[in-house]
């Protein structure tokens, strides 16, 4: 059975066939509205979503190389490996794309909370930080997160 969006803001009650048993469909007054090329839900009191954020978008890519950086991370910090280089031969990779990788150990926890959440600004992704290095300090990196924001 296709759902249906009412707009008459009442709740419906049907009669079915098959033994005369009731559905009842609830109402829920949210409206959908296009803002540019995309969709968004306003809620009844007029509240939309942040245009940079939704409430969570977990960014698998960035996930995935986030967890790999901290365990090559890990194999460094008990001498398993000596370098990025060796980690990069193991694992068939090249060597730069390893060392990129495993800048992302240095990001300050918050910002790994909140890419683990998924609660990161939509423009964070493994690409930007490919292409965009960080700054190792932790209060700058905030400010880097905060413009985002804007």
């Amino acid at each position: 059975m296709k759902a249906r969006i009412r707009t008459t803001g009442e709740p419906v009650a049907r009669e079915r066939r098959d033994g005369g048993q009731i559905k009842l469909s609830t109402f829920i007054p949210l409206k959908i509205r296009r803002r540019g090329a995309s969709k968004v839900v306003v809620r009844p009191d007029g509240q939309v979503e942040a245009a940079g954020k939704t409430t969570t978008q977990h960014d698998q890519p960035l996930l995935v190389a986030l967890t790999r950086a901290c365990y090559w991370q890990h194999l460094l910090d008990d001498g398993v490996v000596a370098s990025g280089s060796e980690i990069a031969q193991r694992e068939g990779l090249h060597h730069s794309t390893v060392n990129e990788l495993l800048r992302l150990t240095l990001l300050e926890p918050a910002i790994i909370q909140a890419i683990l959440a998924g609660k990161q600004p939509r423009c964070m992704s493994l690409l930007w930080f490919q292409r965009n290095p960080l700054p190792t300090d932790w209060a700058a990196q905030r400010a880097v997160v905060a413009a985002f924001d804007r």
